[in-house]
């Protein structure tokens, strides 16, 4: 069972489930959350979300098993070990993930279930082989990973919006400085595997950096769009300025010296950033 668990990642699908679980209260309206059937549809929404995104991941390590086995930093999981065979993690991963999206499709809605079922095709369709082939696999990537605010929201007010969208937009932009500070950290191991991440293919860091500091920027101005559209007020105004212009400055730390100790503080700064800009957002939501 330890190996099952380790196949679903469980440490990236509490932050699918926290961005999902954002979604779903914005798209709220009115007391219909504090209702046995509000209860019951959030209880829906998060259980089949936690399935497709376990099966994904596990279908994920099905499809790079070879490669995790040339990175140090993923050697040690269950199908590089030898610890589960292939086969048994094929399985695994597909019966959880179709018993995600039935509980999506069935127990929310249907337009729920098919951004659940787009994700997975997104992830490991076009973005999983896309990473032997060129750098620009992250932007593709970058797609299927802001999808959890929209399953959350579709799941709550049954439609897409405006207020959906801006959520997405955040996560999407918030993805790379992330994933650009783990590629530098490790790109000797990407290197290994034959993933073509940006460090890898422009090993001086220059490129990096400078779409670290980039994305970082562009993070700041999206992230007013939910004061913009009403979503939350001037308490996270300033608070997410506050931590975009935090988040900035790591970015330009890294910039101007290129090494394993700023790319790590960039990972950090992504890793609070995100719970903190939702909490905010949460808490500042005006009263309906």
């Amino acid at each position: 069972m330890k190996h099952y668990i380790e196949l679903t990642k469980p440490r990236i699908t509490w932050l699918i489930l926290m961005s999902t679980g954002v979604g779903y209260y914005f798209g709220l309206r009115g007391g219909t959350w504090n209702t046995p059937a509000g209860w019951l549809l959030l209880f829906h929404t998060m259980v089949g979300t936690g399935l497709i995104a376990s099966g994904t991941a596990a279908l994920n390590q099905w499809f790079e098993r070879e490669a995790d086995a040339k990175m140090r930093r993923t050697a040690g999981r269950p199908l590089p070990m030898g610890k589960m065979t292939p086969p048994r993690a094929l399985w695994f991963g597909i019966l959880v993930a179709a018993a995600g999206f039935f509980e999506l499709a069935l127990g929310v809605n249907w337009l729920t279930g098919l951004l659940g079922l787009l994700t997975l095709a997104g992830y490991l369709f076009v973005y999983t082989p896309l990473k032997q082939r060129s750098h620009l696999s992250t932007v593709i990537g970058a797609v299927p990973g802001a999808m959890p605010p929209l399953m959350g929201y579709a799941a709550s007010y049954g439609a897409l919006n405006q207020e959906a969208w801006s959520l997405f937009a955040i996560l999407f932009i918030w993805q790379f400085p992330h994933f650009l500070a783990i590629a530098w950290m490790y790109r000797d191991d990407y290197a290994r595997a034959g993933i073509r991440m940006l460090p890898v293919v422009e090993p001086d860091g220059l490129s990096t950096a400078r779409q670290i500091v980039l994305y970082a920027s562009t993070l700041i101005p999206i992230s007013i769009f939910p004061v913009l559209l009403g979503m939350t007020g001037k308490i996270y105004l300033a608070g997410s300025l506050l931590l975009g212009a935090w988040f900035l400055y790591t970015g330009v730390r890294v910039a101007f010296d290129r090494t394993n100790v700023r790319a790590r503080q960039v990972l950090l700064a992504s890793v609070i950033y995100l719970p903190l800009i939702y909490g905010l957002m949460v808490f500042d939501r005006p009263s309906a």
